[in-house]
């Protein structure tokens, strides 16, 4: 599993953004996000979203699923078509069914044209306001005008005069945000019949939803509902209970193969994001079933315990040969121990078993294979992270290596145009049109390589640098 800066950090601002719940910070801050790698959990993500695309007519090659190193629970959609899912809402959602909620939820809002109609009632309202402002103005000014004219005095405090200035204000936000508590209504609507459409249980919703209404249940007398971009908990559970209970399928349980690949991811991420305490309470070693030993595997790596760590991925090995991620997990304990090459041989493995969902692996092997600085291995280095990047271009990871392995084959030019992609997808303009200018010249006009250092070098972002 591997944690990145995004470019998506970059591109978020100014997004519109529908998420589960509020986020707990300021008005004024943008969505900051932390992106996670991993191709277990990306692939179960899939799984858990290909039905109810489906079901919502969404292309499932047109949506993509990311994963924000946060640990609340919560998810969000921006920028079209993509779910932010946090890393806290899969480690706390104890069964499958309970996420697919989520992301059935969230797959309303794409469904339903959310983003693109709130990004309309945003620019409506900020010419509402500005209007409503310009009109308040007016109305003050001559407010202190005929006060002036009638007993010489200005008779309009700085107070009232804010007060005039901001109601116009006040009342496009409250619209504004009626307008949010009514799409995620909708949305609320919609993921119960992508669930029933799909067969699947609205439990899980009304679980969670069950689980934000008792933590903010000591809030409900200082909540004016009006100022809220969500409907109060107890609001959407009592909206949502009876359409979910209507469904012939309310009681429908998760698949056991499904419950154990999540009981897995559950551990992958306790294990790799939680402190010591906090592994050894949830997986004490008394615990021998899977999930626990695959926690305390991937914490003996990240606490130092390497010789431990080795003999578990081992054991783990052992217990399913055909398990791609605990392959995965084994070279990447040796590629972080510095032992690169003897990490490419179980990288080579995972990646064959892995299937379509192997493009954070292939990463870790070229990783593997560049950092082994055998020159023997360059070529093949090449090939897979050519193809990684070819699957997913927004990976910066794979753009380095790539970049490094042609450095190694001594060609300049591809080198040098790798790097400037990296530093593109990593939302770094200004370093990245260096290389690409760099890399420009070194290639003939009209060229592939020539017109992609060219589309590096004639961006601007919104938010220009």
């Amino acid at each position: 599993m591997r944690r990145s800066c995004s470019h998506i950090r970059v591109l978020l601002t100014g997004w519109l953004v529908f998420a589960l719940v509020a986020p707990a910070r300021g008005e004024d801050d943008g969505p900051r996000v932390s992106i996670i790698r991993d191709a277990e959990i990306e692939q179960l993500l899939r799984d858990y979203t290909a039905p109810v695309f489906k079901a919502a007519g969404i292309h499932s090659g047109a949506a993509r699923i990311i994963l924000v190193g946060d640990r609340s629970f919560n998810a969000f959609v921006a920028g079209g078509q993509k779910i932010f899912v946090n890393t806290g809402a899969l480690v706390e959602a104890k069964t499958p069914n309970e996420i697919i909620g989520v992301l059935a939820h969230e797959t309303g809002h794409i469904a339903g044209g959310h983003l693109a109609r709130g990004r309309q009632e945003l620019a409506r309202a900020a010419i509402l306001s500005v209007a409503g402002m310009l009109a308040s103005a007016g109305a003050m000014f001559a407010a202190r005008g005929a006060f002036s004219r009638s007993n010489g005095s200005v008779g309009m405090d700085s107070a009232g005069a804010v007060g005039i200035l901001m109601g116009p204000q006040e009342a496009v936000k409250r619209s504004l945000l009626a307008y949010q508590r009514g799409e995620e209504q909708a949305a609320d609507r919609m993921a119960v019949r992508f669930l029933t459409a799909t067969r699947q249980s609205a439990k899980g919703m009304l679980e969670t939803f069950n689980r934000f209404a008792s933590e903010t249940l000591f809030k409900a007398t200082t909540i004016d509902p009006y100022l809220q971009s969500h409907p109060l908990p107890n609001e959407r559970i009592s909206n949502l209970e009876q359409a979910a209970k209507q469904s012939p399928f309310f009681d429908t349980q998760d698949p056991p193969a499904l419950q154990a690949r999540h009981d897995l991811m559950r551990a992958k991420l306790i294990g790799f994001t939680g402190d010591a305490s906090e592994v050894s309470r949830r997986y004490p070693v008394s615990d021998m079933s899977l999930p626990a030993r695959y926690a305390r595997v991937i914490a003996d790596n990240r606490f130092g315990r390497l010789e431990e760590a080795l003999a578990g991925a081992d054991a783990l090995v052992a217990s399913q040969p055909k398990n791609p991620y605990f392959w995965e997990l084994k070279g990447q304990i040796l590629l972080e121990a510095g032992r690169a090459t003897q990490a490419i041989a179980p990288l080579r493995k995972a990646v064959a078993l892995a299937g379509s969902g192997e493009t954070p692996i292939r990463v870790l092997l070229g990783h593997a294979l560049v950092a082994s600085e055998n020159p023997a291995f360059t070529d093949e280095a090449i090939k897979v992270l050519a193809n990684a990047t070819q699957a997913d271009e927004e990976s910066p990871e794979a753009w380095e290596f790539l970049s490094m392995a042609y450095f190694r084959k001594g060609d300049s030019a591809k080198a040098q145009l790798a790097a400037a992609e990296g530093l593109f997808v990593a939302g770094k303009y200004i370093e990245a049109r260096t290389q690409a200018a760099r890399a420009q010249a070194q290639f003939k006009e009209g060229t592939p390589g020539w017109l992609k250092a060219d589309d590096i070098l004639t961006y601007r972002p919104a938010d220009s640098e």
